[in-house]
């Protein structure tokens, strides 16, 4: 028995379960319905019985055919009269000794009363349920006093117990018929509401359900993604280790609005939109997260979306470090590409006899060549940031923009993590190109790193186009760009080191140089060390124009990688962005 329940969906059990309890709970309630009538009865029997007692003991007819010769000749008339109407099936009258005057049955009239009389006797009026010679009865016993109150007779009123069941039977039918009622109506809700647990239960079992559960949490808490359940109207119904790691969400999570659980506004804004996105990067703290997010339907309502987090960080760090070795491998190529154009030049210039000015021309490409990398190397013992800028000035180089080192460059090894050093100066190198590109000419960008004072300064200028005052505190959030849609992760994650590092990122609006000074430096193309560019115009003084922008990053150095205090990149910017 037990092996076929189980196998019964829960909806079956439920609806069984259901049925068996309104079943019990009608027939208790018909049962406890009985008993409750039939008591009532009895005490409407009762107090009945003894109202018309007490009337009848009143009456001065009584009281007057006690002095007759017969009383019985008076009082039996007037008795069954009001026997009738009050619909009582016996009223006795009889003396103090209880010979009876009066009785339903005439025969009886002169024989003794069967019952209690001493109370009454006594003066006191009572009721009692007594075997009499009608049978079982519920009777009440009343004296009849005389003027001077003295009892001269007794006055019994009785219901035999037989009419009273009778009267109880009278109404089981309807109380079966309201229990039955009862029974048809529990158990068509019962149905209604097994119906649709089936429908939300799918017909599974306890055991099937409870076998899911298992295997649902199990799953939910066994995958190392961040899994996100938000209903349609934008709160979050539930996350999973993986998500609440990664969101650093509250306890409480659940139940509340996405908007309220301290996100950031891009991915607060990706969850509560209720669209299906694919692949979508967003930052978050000190996390780099990928994040999709798929609609779940039932037909065709929404139920809410599903959404997967993937940390990136780790790989979005790495890709920077293969950034930079791509970067030196890229300076390699481009000077071995301008080796070999100027050794076929000194080779023709052999060819043709001309042996003196080939020695020249090759010393003098050899001390250009040699200048770039001296100087970076000489200046960067960093060995990560000096590839990375050896490679990004090969890349700017291809794209017409002078790069250019400042004089005032001067870095050891400053323990930090080069990962997170690589993103902040990759990026905003990639991105001073970029705006460099998109100005007027002559295109340069200068690149100051130095420590001092216990703080690592990182400082880059373009002479691009510049930053509009009005949104110079938006172009390190997430999305933000000028280059169109798809961009504007670069300068977000050059932040977002920047505060894991303990530091925070500066950007100066309009293009002037936050210390007011020329961003002048050695070029890597072996131009004026002054900072000249062609035509002789520095960078700084198309900064004066009103083009160009400067990104300032201040990182804390530990103890022993700060240096003496030199000479300085430049003085603090003009506006100051901790996204």
């Amino acid at each position: 028995m037990t092996a076929r329940l189980g196998r019964w969906s829960l909806a079956r059990q439920v609806l069984v379960l259901q049925i068996l309890v309104v079943g019990i709970t009608v027939a208790g309630a018909t049962l406890l319905g009985f008993l409750r009538t039939r008591e009532l009865l009895g005490d409407e029997a009762a107090r009945t019985t003894r109202a018309v007692a007490i009337s009848v003991a009143d009456a001065p007819t009584v009281l007057d055919a006690l002095d007759d010769p017969d009383p019985s000749a008076v009082l039996q008339p007037y008795a069954e009269r009001v026997r009738a109407e009050a619909g009582l099936d016996f009223i006795t009258i009889m003396d103090r000794e209880g010979r009876r005057y009066t009785h339903p049955n005439p025969r009886q009239i002169g024989g003794h009363f069967l019952g209690t009389t001493a109370p009454a006797l006594a003066g006191r009026t009572f009721t009692e349920t007594y075997t009499g010679t009608l049978g079982p009865s519920v009777r009440a016993v009343t004296p009849v006093r005389d003027a001077a109150g003295r009892v001269r007779a007794l006055v019994s009123a009785g219901i035999t117990v037989a009419k009273i069941s009778a009267e109880v039977r009278g109404q089981i039918g309807s109380a079966v018929l309201t229990g039955l009622l009862g029974l048809a109506a529990g158990i068509a809700g019962a149905y209604l509401v097994g119906a649709r647990l089936r429908r939300q239960t799918h017909g599974l079992g306890p055991a099937e359900l409870s076998r899911m559960y298992e295997y649902h949490n199990a799953i939910l808490h066994a995958v190392r993604e961040g899994l996100l359940l938000v209903d349609r109207d934008g709160r979050l119904t539930l996350a999973n280790d993986g998500a609440r790691e990664l969101l650093g969400l509250p306890g409480d999570a659940e139940g509340r609005h996405v908007g309220d659980l301290g996100l950031s506004p891009s991915l607060a804004a990706m969850l509560g939109s209720g669209e299906s996105r694919s692949d979508e990067i967003h930052l978050t703290g000190e996390r780099v997260l990928v994040a999709s997010a798929a609609v779940v339907r039932s037909g065709a309502r929404s139920l809410g979306t599903v959404v997967t987090l993937r940390d990136h960080t780790e790989l979005q760090a790495l890709t920077g470090q293969l950034d930079a070795e791509r970067g030196f491998a890229e300076s390699l190529r481009s000077a071995a590409h301008e080796a070999a154009n100027r050794l076929h030049t000194v080779v023709a210039l052999v060819e043709l006899g001309r042996a003196d000015q080939a020695v020249e021309f090759a010393t003098a490409e050899l001390r250009a060549a040699q200048r770039l990398t001296d100087r970076v190397v000489g200046a960067i013992r960093e060995p990560v940031l000096a590839a990375l800028l050896l490679g990004k000035s090969a890349a700017a180089a291809e794209r017409g923009v002078d790069l250019v080192i400042s004089p005032d460059s001067e870095l050891g090894d400053v323990a930090l993590d080069s990962r997170d050093l690589v993103t902040i100066v990759g990026n905003l190198i990639d991105n001073a190109i970029d705006a460099a590109v998109q100005g007027a000419p002559p295109a340069r960008v200068r690149v100051c790193l130095r420590a001092e004072d216990g703080t690592f300064l990182i400082r880059v200028a373009d002479s691009g186009p510049g930053i509009d005052p009005g949104v110079v505190r938006d172009v390190f959030r997430r999305g933000w760009s000028t280059k169109g849609d798809g961009r504007g992760l670069g300068l977000a994650m050059a932040g977002q080191a920047a505060r894991r590092l303990g530091g925070g990122i500066e950007a100066c609006a309009g293009g002037q140089d936050p210390d007011g000074q020329s961003p002048g430096g050695q070029s890597p193309r072996g131009q004026d060390p002054d900072g000249q560019g062609p035509g002789g115009q520095d960078i700084g003084d198309q900064a004066a124009d009103g083009r160009g922008a400067v990104f300032t990053v201040r990182l804390p150095l530990p103890p022993r990688a700060a240096t003496p205090a030199g000479a300085s990149c430049g003085g603090p910017a003009r506006a100051e962005v901790r996204p």
